[in-house]
């Protein structure tokens, strides 16, 4: 289960609400008037016991989304028992009185579906997207998790969860760097006794100090169906869905009153300052938090927008100023963030190695200063109104996102269709508007500011800063008696209902049916590939070139990806400045990225601005600035974003284990974006030689999705057919090692790792392979989502974990099969060898069961991971670069129908032996060291993070 880092609104809402005013106009139509148009049909009732429910028609593609959104995060918690809002939708998850156990984590993902839940300051939210047969399925598990929950809670059960949160804050914050960063503002922002006191994962201590009591508490005082929302969206029919919400829904009793808690502003009084010396951080990193607004107040739409002009772009002051002007850092970040009860408006920068932030500080004030005495101009207000239309369709493109929107601002705002007057209010934002809400929440007021540096570091921090204090667990050796498993199962009588509460079946079985696919090829070689679809008035497409990583010179690893970026700093007819504005008039988004085996320019906008954007594609592919101060300035970014990755144990443990697979001399063996040492010597001439060498339109492909039909596409893309001369370019064949290494582990040292990192695995085969999608269907079971026994087995019944998986990658090359997790410390041994017995045991005890699940998981699976255009782009993709046919889903589909256990067997024996597999552990060898040798037997290899081996 997810922890909220940041607001919900963020992600779903996205410029809805993070941008602005009014409108510019089109050719067509202001977007404006396009904005103002936008509706989110819904009907909505309230049963007897208090549970509002909200329906939303969407028959697009033949799948549900379910959302429940209970109105109780962390800001109900008492001091002393933080993180236990989190830790009760763990607990959720668990068991309920009439499915069987561990049905919610495991059957939804075998029935095809998705699941999750997530947890912030003010709610908790619990969701389901499933093809439509398991409509009925869905109500069940939900009903009774809300309703028929309580009674199932062991002790067993608690202290396995316990040991699965502890997880999940030592993977996402104690074992990253800044991990502390938010604990630290929180208890300085906010005093003792205010609900944001406390940061929603909580403290080890407390959460460690749960109890049985503390769960039923909890519970019988927040999880009445009167504090939630309910949203099913997708293909429903609204009479038939009202009866059956009655009928699963109707009985549960209803909670006590949950009381709103009034807005609450942070008070702060003084300005504090405050510093910390990180264990992961290989950069210092500023971050200054001035008190703002409550969620839904009108003035959080001006500080969105105020946040855009501050350092949303390269004419924003703070950008200026930082980054370009005096080169303290990469990048600058200005966020707007709200939550029920109060706002926090921040500004963050994480600078280059050896920075000093107090001069990052004194940056920021005079950027302050700077916007103060300029100002912004009419344009700049229009980029930011121009998106606004864009973000607000993609906001609510999937079935899911409209469900977990509309369930929010239901909870939260009295209204599931709040996003179209969310985007309203964002139109209506004045200058005026900035202006107030600057003066108001920013100009002279208090703020706390926070200083993280990397161990040793501490002459970094800014002058006068205040040492913070935070709890940070001591690692140690050995399992600690806090080995822990799944237990008994509860005894209880079972709550009487009028209603049948036994398992429903399966309505009729939906097969993913792939959408209508156009192709054409153009005069320079470019191949063309679209799909015409209308759910939403946006386009996705890209340009996909061959080549990307694996034709960098070995010794200059990070060419295609530095020369990727710099195609984004203008064009020769634009500044970076001009075309970054010309993208947003446009309410576009335009990206240029390289990766192993291409270089892709992706875009996103709406349909009616598709041949303009285009346009512009085209002249960031074919007429590059070159411009050498922007040259300079992505290489410093990138050496500081190299720097930054030395202490992250996953990314580490991911290149030494690429490096081992390869070997030395193979291009995959460093990362597509080079290393301190291939770039450092980079020059603006590599970067021109690559491109001249290997852009060019043969082998590539456009490949198009959204509401746009194919001759409309073929018109936009004349200029690009005459304009873009073809030109040979071959990927030489690299040459791979034996696969000598089958059995060997190889030890990394991070000192102090709260998490060893585990990296398993080999080469397999290549995406041409035939086999590949044998291999695919064979993975489902052992590492596909929570119900793989990977996760089933470190998770559910050892609380090892936070979560783990397996997969079978696809590329031109060999590719590997990789098994990955990141274990608690000390339970690092052990979790290696129940590694090794799953791996060792999975061909031989794969059974007919095992087959069924593999096909519903994938065949069920199908009719939903293809919903978006994202998805839809990636089919696409793989026909092209594979030379796949148009149907090879449906192919596939059919595939796996015709499999049996002996073909499972074979596919797992032929690219999954345990014995073959490589094993890379990064963590602490202080303390684990010992552990890993004797699941070895003594034959580890100890490397430095680099990949030399270590005396």
């Amino acid at each position: 289960m997810r922890q909220h880092a940041t607001k919900l609104a963020a992600l779903l809402l996205s410029a809805a609400s993070l941008a602005a005013t009014s409108s510019c106009k089109t050719a067509q139509q202001p977007a404006a008037a396009k904005a103002r148009a936008f509706s989110l049909p819904y009907e909505k009732f309230v049963l007897e016991n208090g549970l509002e429910v909200v329906l939303h028609e969407d028959h697009s593609d033949p799948i549900v989304a379910f959302a429940t959104v209970m109105h109780v995060g962390s800001n109900r918690e008492k001091p002393g028992k933080t993180g236990f809002a989190h830790f009760f939708e763990h607990m959720s998850f668990n068991d309920s009185e009439n499915a069987p156990v561990g049905a919610n984590r495991k059957l939804i993902e075998e029935w095809g579906g998705q699941r999750n839940g997530s947890t912030w300051n003010d709610g908790t939210q619990y969701y389901e997207v499933v093809p439509k047969d398991a409509f009925d399925k869905i109500m069940w598990i939900d009903s009774d998790r809300l309703g028929y929950m309580i009674k199932t809670v062991t002790a067993e059960a608690l202290a396995r969860e316990i040991q699965v949160v502890k997880n999940e804050k030592r993977q996402n914050y104690d074992n990253v760097a800044y991990g502390f960063t938010n604990e630290v503002l929180r208890k300085n922002l906010y005093p003792a006794d205010h609900p944001y006191n406390w940061t929603v994962i909580g403290s080890l201590p407390d959460l460690q100090a749960a109890t049985l009591a503390d769960v039923q508490e909890f519970y019988h005082q927040y999880y009445g169906p009167n504090n939630a929302t309910l949203v099913i969206s997708g293909d429903i029919n609204i009479a038939e869905t009202k009866a059956k919400v009655q009928r699963w829904f109707g009985e549960i009793k209803k909670g006590p009153e949950v009381k709103p808690l009034k807005p609450r502003p942070a008070g702060l009084t003084q300005t504090k300052s405050l510093y910390l010396e990180d264990n992961f951080a290989r950069l210092p990193q500023l971050q200054v938090v001035f008190p703002s607004i409550q969620e839904y107040h009108r003035d959080t739409y001006a500080l969105d927008v105020l946040s855009q002009l501050l350092a949303g772009n390269r004419t924003s002051p703070l950008y200026k100023v930082i980054v370009e002007e005096q080169k303290l850092a990469p990048n600058v970040g200005a966020y707007q963030y709200s939550s029920e009860l109060a706002g926090e408006f921040i500004l963050q920068v994480r600078a280059n190695p050896n920075t000093s932030l107090q001069q990052v500080h004194s940056a920021i004030q005079e950027g302050l200063q700077r916007f103060e005495t300029q100002g912004f101009s009419d344009t700049e207000l229009q980029r930011i109104r121009a998106k606004i239309e864009t973000d607000l369709y993609a906001g609510v493109e999937s079935v899911l996102s409209k469900a977990l929107q509309m369930g929010r601002d239901n909870e939260f705002a009295g209204d599931p269709a709040y996003i179209s007057k969310a985007a309203q209010l964002a139109q209506a934002v004045t200058r005026d508007d900035v202006m107030r809400v600057y003066n108001q929440y920013l100009k002279g007021k208090p703020y706390v500011m926070t200083s993280v540096v990397p161990k040793g570091q501490q002459n970094l921090v800014v002058q006068g800063a205040q040492l913070a204090t935070v709890y940070q667990e001591k690692v140690v050796a050995g399992v600690q008696n806090e080995d822990v498993g799944q237990g008994k199962e509860a005894e209880f009588e079972k709550t009487v209902t009028k209603n049948d509460r036994s398992e429903p079946p399966f309505l009729e079985t939906p097969l993913f049916k792939v959408p209508a696919i156009w192709n054409a090829s153009l005069a320079n070689g470019l191949k063309v590939y679209g799909i015409d679809n209308r759910e939403i008035p946006l386009v996705s497409f890209d340009v996909t070139i061959p080549g990307g990583h694996a034709l960098d010179p070995l010794a200059k690893a990070g060419t295609a990806a530095l020369m990727a970026q710099l195609l984004m700093q203008g064009t020769a007819q634009k500044t970076p400045a001009q075309l970054e504005e010309a993208i947003d008039l446009l309410g576009a988004t335009i990206s240029v990225n390289s990766a192993n085996e291409e270089i892709r320019v992706q875009a996103r906008c709406l349909a009616r601005n598709f041949a303009p954007t285009l346009a512009l594609v085209q002249e960031i592919l074919l007429q590059p600035r070159w411009d050498a101060a922007e040259f300079a300035r992505l290489k410093r970014s990138l050496a500081t974003n190299l720097k930054g990755q030395e202490a992250n144990p996953t990314a580490v443990a991911s290149q030494n284990f690429l490096k081992l697979l390869y070997g030395p001399n193979h291009i995959f063996s460093t990362p597509s974006s080079g290393t301190l040492e291939t770039t450092a010597g980079l020059t603006l001439d590599d970067l021109k030689a690559y491109y001249h060498a290997n852009i060019s339109p043969s082998g590539a492909a456009v490949h198009v999705v959204g509401a746009i039909d194919q001759n409309t596409v073929a018109a936009a893309l004349r200029p690009l057919e005459t304009g873009w001369a073809a030109k040979a370019v071959s990927v030489p064949k690299q040459t791979i090692p034996a696969q000598t290494l089958g059995g060997n582990v190889y030890f990394i040292d991070v000192p102090d790792a709260k998490q060893s990192v585990l990296y398993i695995g080999k080469l397999a085969l290549a995406g041409s392979d035939p086999d590949l999608s044998k291999a695919t269907f064979a993975n489902a079971v052992l590492g596909s989502g929570a119900s793989g026994r990977l996760t089933q087995l470190l998770r559910i019944q050892k609380g090892y974990t936070y979560g783990a998986g397996s997969s079978v990658q696809e590329l031109k090359e060999l590719a590997p099969f990789v098994v990955s997790t990141s274990v608690r410390a000390n339970a690092t041994g052990p979790s290696l060898q129940l590694i090794r017995q799953l791996l060792t045991d999975y061909g031989p005890t794969f059974s007919q069961a095992d087959v069924d699940i593999a096909k519903s998981k994938i065949l069920k699976g199908n009719t939903l991971v293809y919903e978006s255009q994202g998805a839809k782009l990636n089919i696409l993709r793989r026909i092209s670069k594979f030379n796949k046919s148009p149907k090879f889903i449906e192919d596939d589909q059919q595939q796996l129908m015709q499999m049996g256990v002996s073909d499972f067997k074979a596919t797992i024996g032929k690219y999954m032996q345990e014995k073959e597999l490589v094993y890379v552990v990064v963590g602490d060898k202080a303390t684990q060291l010992d552990e890993v040798k004797k699941f070895a037997n003594g034959k580890v290899t100890l490397l430095d993070a680099t990949g030399r081996p270590v005396q």
